[in-house]
């Protein structure tokens, strides 16, 4: 799952990167307003973090453009702001947290999957695909009711192509959903994984249509 992060402290953004990424999520973390309303655009985020006092543009008018654009993606206000009324207005304009700073990592942890599983609980908890079984909050797959033990990586790849069975998704749309902006991608860890996967799983359960990309397979 990949979360923006939107903070201007960078010894607090290192902290909170490495410790989500060590939770199993991809982090891309900005620094200015603007970017993260850029970042919002141009990617799918499972959760967004934001710092109310940013450069550029607020946290405010962050959470004012996301939800203009009817998204109704998970945001969590981290934040010095600690008055009473700083939380009332924070969550009236549509943050469905405020976290204030300083606050511990297990905590923010806590509350991200605590946001991921009523985000999930609205769109269905589970996703069912022939005899699989996805669970998206307690990283579990099941096939034919046996547990099916997946990397993260592997597990991220198999939710991306459930999500959305009708469609061929590229390998770069996949390594979009794995990796956080700047890090290192082999040229062949997607096909890396397919392979993986499909040993796990039986070959039929991810398609590769030749020169666009990869699917699971349409049910008769």
């Amino acid at each position: 799952m990949r979360i923006l992060l939107a903070e201007d402290d960078a010894s607090q953004a290192e902290s909170i990167k490495d410790w989500l990424e060590l939770d199993g999520y991809s982090v891309d973390w900005v620094e200015r307003g603007d970017h993260a309303i850029l970042a919002a655009e141009q990617h799918q985020y499972d959760c967004i973090l934001l710092d109310r006092g940013l450069p550029k543009a607020s946290g405010d008018d962050i959470l004012k453009t996301i939800r203009h654009r009817n998204s109704n993606t998970p945001v969590i206000f981290i934040t010095a702001k600690d008055a009473i009324h700083d939380r009332i207005e924070g969550l009236d304009l549509g943050a469905n947290d405020y976290l204030v700073k300083p606050f511990n990592l297990e905590e923010l942890s806590a509350r991200v999957r605590s946001q991921l599983r009523q985000h999930q609980t609205q769109a269905g908890q589970y996703l069912t695909f022939g005899n699989l079984q996805l669970d998206p909050q307690a990283k579990t797959l099941t096939q034919a009711g046996q547990v099916i033990n997946l990397t993260a990586k592997e597990f991220q790849i198999l939710h991306k192509l459930m999500q959305k069975p009708e469609h061929i998704l590229t390998r770069e749309q996949l390594e979009e959903s794995l990796y956080a902006w700047g890090e290192e991608i082999e040229s062949n860890a997607i096909e890396v994984y397919i392979h993986s996967l499909r040993r796990k799983l039986g070959t039929e359960w991810v398609r590769n249509v030749r020169g666009v990309g990869y699917r699971v397979p349409e049910l008769s």
